[in-house]
């Protein structure tokens, strides 16, 4: 077996389009995978496929439909292995942000009226603004469990005085695309069931996706949301999953239509089969790291060689490669969530004294080196405000990155530090 994902990098980053040149600027390394991560190229070749299909899959007694109902049952197959859901249903919706607004209307209006719903500071306004909105409609208190800003994650001693039996609802966020470190969702979930078993319990797993294994079986959660954008698959659709007792909530559907089902209208295969390539290329990246023949396990096998692999990455980038210093050891560098957060998942935000993040990201961006600036605003202002910043710039990385490519940002961050 291959000993790391690091001896199979060309052949990973040879999947993936754009890999180390923007199509509107040139060479540039790409460390704005937070913001979207690269695309599979057969993800580009089944988008294309799938949009020239003038056919229907609803109902339709022909060829072309029953091809088209294949790929959509086929890719809701490959959805449940890779989130681990043998149950409940999975469907497609306009976004992650979209999804996540469903789910929590949905919940909001099952559930038993009165009570409360909990969310966290963590959370990106995707999953708490949909409970904000609801909270407020079914007229409901909405606590937020305030995270750490020195470790930049929410844990389960936080939650413990929110957690009370008339929990009706909870978010959690699995992975903050700010601070980019992981909370134990797990951990978390056992301690709502314990003393709220009925609670409605939705996570947001768009930041994680990319970066590591999920487990929704393990989770005893009702309802996650993925942006495949940012799972290596294309723009313009959400992947969500409801438990049977959450999709058995009253919900939007069509007169006469089947009560139980999110789906609304003609449905686009096209966003099934190309997650079904997502899945597909997690099972060929698995393949080099067991011998097993079960999808679920080279899914898994994938998932540790990739959080392997950025760790080393994460770890180059904080302490430096070759006779470039690294983050920590670069005068005027800030980190948010420290240097050497255990639960840090491929994002980095800092900021660098002397100048401002967006003359940074500017500075480097002339450098060959793609990031992107986060402002106090509705998007980031709940981790930025509490520690008095402005804005930040983020470097997100992806396992198809490479060391070379951490060398040649912290060339350029040492650069930037003596202007």
């Amino acid at each position: 077996m291959t000993p790391s994902l690091r001896a199979i990098s060309p052949e990973i980053r040879s999947r993936f389009a754009h890999v180390d040149a923007c199509p509107f600027e040139g060479p540039r390394v790409y460390f704005e995978n937070a913001g979207g991560a690269l695309t599979l190229n057969s993800v580009i070749e089944t988008s294309g496929v799938f949009a020239a299909y003038p056919d229907n899959a609803a109902g339709r007694d022909n060829p072309a439909g029953a091809a088209l109902r294949a790929s959509i049952e086929r890719g809701k197959a490959d959805a449940r292995v890779f989130l681990n859901a043998p149950d409940g249903q999975i469907f497609i919706g306009e976004s992650g942000t979209e999804v996540l607004f469903r789910l929590v209307r949905t919940a909001a209006l099952g559930a038993k009226s009165g009570g409360k719903m909990l969310g966290s500071t963590l959370e990106h306004p995707a999953s708490r603004s949909a409970v904000a909105r609801w909270a407020e409609v079914t007229q409901r208190p909405h606590i937020l469990v305030p995270h750490d800003d020195a470790t930049g994650t929410v844990g389960l001693d936080a939650y413990l005085p929110h957690i009370t039996p008339d929990l009706r609802i909870a978010t959690i966020v699995q992975t903050s695309p700010v601070t980019g470190i992981s909370v134990d969702v797990g951990e978390i979930t056992a301690a709502i069931r314990q003393v709220a078993p009925a609670c409605f319990i939705i996570i947001d797993g768009i930041q994680h996706a990319s970066h590591g294994q999920i487990d929704i079986a393990q989770y005893g959660a009702d309802g996650y949301a993925v942006s495949p954008y940012k799972v290596f698959s294309r723009h313009g659709y959400g992947l969500g999953w409801a438990s049977e007792r959450l999709s058995a909530c009253p919900k939007e559907t069509v007169i006469g239509g089947s009560e139980t089902s999110w789906e609304q209208g003609t449905r686009d295969a096209g966003s099934y089969a190309t997650f079904s390539d997502v899945v597909a290329y997690f099972a060929w990246l698995g393949r080099h790291f067991t011998d097993s023949t079960d999808t679920r396990a080279q899914i898994l096998a994938a998932g540790k060689a990739i959080q392997d692999h950025e760790h080393t990455l994460i770890s180059a980038l904080m302490h430096g490669t070759g006779n470039h210093r690294g983050l920590a050891d670069i005068p005027g560098v800030m980190i948010i969530a420290g240097a050497d957060n255990p639960r840090r998942e491929g994002v980095i935000s800092l900021t660098l004294e002397g100048m401002e993040a967006g003359a940074l990201v500017g500075f480097l961006n002339t450098q060959g080196i793609r990031t992107h600036i986060r402002n106090n605003d509705h998007y980031c202002g709940n981790i930025l405000s509490p520690l008095g910043l402005e804005s930040c710039v983020r470097v997100s990385i992806n396992h198809y990155n490479t060391e070379d490519e951490v060398s040649q940002f912290l060339q350029a961050m040492n650069a930037a530090a003596l202007l």
